[in-house]
């Protein structure tokens, strides 16, 4: 046992228990106060994850491995947050969402739904990377956007759906990558450019302004699209 269950809270419905160590490990020493849990099943008695300052996790979400927890941030649902991940500042991991590797989430970004940030992937600023399931009469529609690799998604981006943000590829801006899109390599999409439906941005692309690049659409290579453009 690395960890009891010491003082208690609640916010709303939830009871809260912050968390004490019970002997040193990583940057913890024993007697060390960390962040607010609902239950033991919320943060593994091994390896060296925690959860410090006002950091909380509730419902079914896990802290494990290596992973910290810390800031103001919440994991919740039935979030996971594992390997040498990072979720700090009031960055949110919620629902079914995973953050593993060594992948960061800070600021006030939000990671929900089904989707999956891993690798050295960076997620910040108020960046949302989410998916959203769609039930309608029989049919089942579900998403889990992906960013990984070396990544970085921030400011006021979104990827959802099933979109893919990966290599050392940028999304920022008011930027958004959503239904089955990629942005990969060196590419950028920033400003207010939408990437959607099967459009493949890669290379060392330039998608920015209000530029649209949706369909099939493939920009690679050194290509800029800017301004008011439209490519399908």
């Amino acid at each position: 046992m690395k960890y009891k269950l010491t003082n208690k809270k609640t916010t709303g419905d939830i009871t809260l228990y912050q968390i004490e160590a019970l002997k040193d490990f990583s940057n913890v020493k024993k007697g060390d106060l960390g962040g607010w849990i609902e239950k033991k099943s919320n943060l593994s008695q091994q390896g060296n994850c925690w959860v410090s300052d006002d950091a909380i996790v509730f419902g079914s979400a896990r802290v494990s491995d290596d992973a910290i927890v810390f800031g103001n941030a919440i994991v919740s649902g039935f979030a996971w947050v594992s390997d040498d991940a990072i979720v700090f500042g009031s960055a949110r991991v919620s629902d079914d969402a995973r953050v593993s590797g060594s992948a960061r989430v800070s600021d006030d970004a939000w990671v929900s739904g089904s989707a999956r940030v891993f690798g050295n992937a960076r997620v910040f600023g108020n960046a949302r990377v989410f998916a959203i399931a769609i039930v309608s009469d029989d049919a089942i529609v579900s998403g889990s956007a992906r960013v990984y690799d070396n990544a970085w998604v921030s400011d006021d981006a979104w990827v959802s759906d099933d979109a893919r943000v990966f290599g050392s590829a940028r999304v920022f801006g008011n930027a958004i990558v959503y239904h089955n899109a990629w942005v990969s390599d060196d590419a950028r999409v920033f400003g207010s450019a939408r990437v959607f439906g099967n459009a493949i941005v890669f290379g060392n692309a330039i998608v920015f302004g209000n530029a649209i690049v949706s369909g099939f659409a493939r920009v690679s290579g050194s290509a800029w699209v800017s301004g008011n453009a439209i490519i399908n």
